[in-house]
């Protein structure tokens, strides 16, 4: 019947058949019979089979939305741009549907459609065909509830009874788009967006639908899910108590109470924007990856056991099978001189998952040569070693399958070298430091999704490794960690290294060392900071003059400290040329043009610093605190960045990115 309109959904560039976009032959008027597959019915076999609609692609979502029921439609518009487009797509009569709530599922004919209230005038097919959840429903009290409801129902809850005719189709689709759209994308507070002058569809839609498409092919920590949705239902709850207060306002009131209900209202109201701002950076995929979030995402999947009962330590060799000559090397080299003393013991374990899992404070993990396959994650908890017997290439430990992260480490002193790791589909990194201190050396990270990540209370000291692939940052640095990197080697990333500054400003700056590592060949910029934008223009004009002045006493020498003129507390830097050699050394000159990011970083570095320790004053002033101490203030920042060279990186040495 409209057929006419089936030119609409097709695909104008013939080439793109070739995409396996199962939806452009969907609607091809030259085709007889459906395209849709069948969705059938689980339980109750009274009812008919419907269209199978809710396993579609995200191109197809996408495609559906942009070119044909939104288009470039302001947020006011939505409505009448959804209308318009049901109206052309949707058969507008005779034909049944399931209406389906949470009580029951019972078969109706759609008479007409009111496609501006998104609303289908029904009747019921008798003799009646239902399921019920808890309830008993007869045929009259299914026309008594629809005359209650002059005989309409919502769009969304219908679905089409399956025909293989193909007539239905795009009524099928066109439904599921509506039911879809209502359901995952539109929010209750989009109607009152002040940016309405801008396309919804680029603005919310399509951030809003990658990441839900993203959530559901497992590339969001599970930890970011639970956060997104919490903060939406809080959203949605204070969006809820803020109409409910805001109707009940009377607008030519000056009554005592009205007024009171008024500051309440703007208290509800900013604290409804800082959820949305929430939102908004976790429904953007740029600056999802870039900020990512700052709970802890997924809870340690075991706790720490501490000491033994006995007081004793083992040495956990974990092998899958071994020759006497490798054993005799073990002895004469590591256990032997190491490990000969009373309070040790010796296990064996076939996996390093399983000696990790073992092992209490104080243990020692040796892995022997070979290749090990891990299918979840490494959890370290408590403060022990894990030591390859070999050079990195020959004790390598790879996760093939799914999973928030590979090796996670909250101990309080953990020690890893000699290893390569190789990563799978590890949303959180190769390698997380959630908590505690981490000290990695000589070991090799084969990324394939993203790299070493240090979170807020992290240290991780990394000496000699090798890290390459990750479609991230190689490196992410959260705020208020500790980061110590000496003679590594980052490259064949998105990003080099990242460093992350929260738009809180109550954040602090990461404590960070880089000496002579080698960044190069990375699709980005070697190093990137991401912060905040400033909009105070003096607080630009200061930032620039403290900029000037770190470059000025840069250069003098013998100062351990500088004192910087601007109202904020003292910053220290610490230059490797004013202390004692780092024992890593170049063998050879570089040239200049190699090293030069090496002061870039540092001034920017120092001067997010002041910034934040302004704000830090300004909200305490806001807090009534009007004579606040710069010693409590202060955050000495270590920043000890030195000799490190940046090689054919594809945006440059280092860059800044502005929220």
């Amino acid at each position: 019947m409209l057929n006419v309109f089936g030119k609409l959904f097709q695909n104008d560039d013939e080439d793109d058949d070739d995409d396996g976009d199962s939806g452009t032959a969907y609607f091809n008027p030259d085709m007889a019979g459906t395209r849709l597959q069948r969705a059938e019915r689980i339980g109750d076999a009274s009812l008919p089979d419907t269209f199978q609609t809710n396993e579609l692609l995200y191109y197809e979502r996408f495609k559906a939305y942009q070119d044909y029921m939104l288009g470039d439609c302001k947020t006011s518009e939505v409505k009448a741009f959804t209308a318009d487009y049901l109206e052309k797509v949707l058969e507008p009569c005779d034909w049944q549907a399931q209406w389906c709530t949470d009580v029951f599922d019972v078969l109706v004919e759609v008479v007409d459609v009111n496609y501006k209230e998104l609303k289908a005038q029904v009747k019921l097919v008798v003799p009646l065909q239902c399921e019920t959840r808890g309830c008993e429903l007869t045929e009259e009290a299914m026309n008594t509830l629809l005359e209650a409801t002059l005989q309409k129902v919502p769009l969304q809850e219908l679905r089409v009874v399956f025909d293989e005719s193909g007539d239905f189709d795009q009524t099928a689709l066109a439904l599921e788009h509506l039911r879809f759209f209502y359901k995952h994308i539109w929010r209750q507070w989009d109607d009152e967006d002040e940016d309405d002058d801008f396309d919804y569809f680029v603005r919310c839609v399509e951030p809003r639908l990658r990441l839900f498409y993203d959530i559901l092919e497992d590339r969001v920590p599970a930890g970011l899910v639970a956060e997104y949705y919490s903060l939406l239902a809080r959203c949605s709850q204070k969006f809820q108590e803020f109409s409910s207060l805001r109707n009940g306002i009377s607008s030519d009131s000056e009554s005592e109470l009205d007024n009171v209900s008024m500051v309440e209202g703007l208290r509800m109201y900013e604290q409804m924007e800082a959820l949305k701002r929430k939102l908004r950076i976790m429904e953007n995929p740029l600056l999802r990856y870039v900020l990512g979030y700052k709970v802890n995402s997924g809870q340690q999947s075991c706790r720490a056991k501490g000491p033994r009962a006995s007081g004793g330590r083992v040495v956990h060799v974990v092998s899958v099978s071994t020759t006497v000559s490798q054993l005799q090397s073990l002895m004469a080299d590591k256990l032997g001189p190491k490990f000969s003393g009373e309070e040790f013991e010796v296990q064996f374990h076939s996996e390093p998952l399983l000696a990790v899992s073992a092992c209490y404070e104080g243990d020692v993990v040796i892995i022997l040569p070979g290749h090990y396959n891990v299918t979840s994650s490494i959890s370290i908890p408590d403060s022990i070693s894990v030591e390859g017997f070999g050079l990195p290439d020959e004790v390598v430990i790879e996760k093939k399958n799914k999973g928030d992260s590979f090796v996670e480490s909250t101990g309080a002193d953990v020690k890893i070298s000699n290893v390569k790791f190789i990563q799978h589909d590890a949303i959180e990194g190769i390698l997380c430091v959630r908590q505690g201190k981490l000290e990695m050396e000589n070991c090799v990270l084969q990324c394939e999704t993203t790299g070493v990540i240090v979170r807020t209370s992290g240290h991780l000291t990394m000496n000699m490794c090798d890290l390459y692939g990750s479609k991230g940052a190689g490196v992410e640095i959260y705020p208020g960690s500790v980061c110590s990197m000496v003679g590594n080697g980052i490259h064949h990333c998105k990003e080099g290294i990242l460093i992350k500054d929260f738009a809180d400003e109550l954040d602090t700056m990461p404590k960070i060392t880089m000496v002579n590592n080698v960044i190069h060949n990375n699709e980005g910029y070697g190093v990137i900071l991401v912060k905040p934008t400033f909009i105070s223009f003096s607080e630009t004009l200061q930032s620039q003059q403290l900029g000037n002045n770190y470059e000025q006493l840069d250069k003098e020498e013998g100062k351990d400290e500088m004192k910087l003129q601007v109202d904020v507390p003292v910053i220290v830097v610490d230059d490797c040329s004013l202390k004692e050699p780092v024992s890593y050394s170049s063998c050879y000159v570089v040239p200049p043009e190699f090293t030069e990011g090496n002061d870039a970083i540092k001034r920017e570095l120092v001067a997010t610093s002041a910034k934040k320790q302004r704000l830090q004053k300004s909200r305490l002033k806001e807090l009534g605190v009007t004579q606040a101490d710069d010693n409590l203030l202060s955050q000495e920042m270590f920043v000890s960045i030195q000799d490190n060279q940046f090689r054919r990186n594809g945006m440059g040495s280092f860059g800044t990115f502005l929220y």
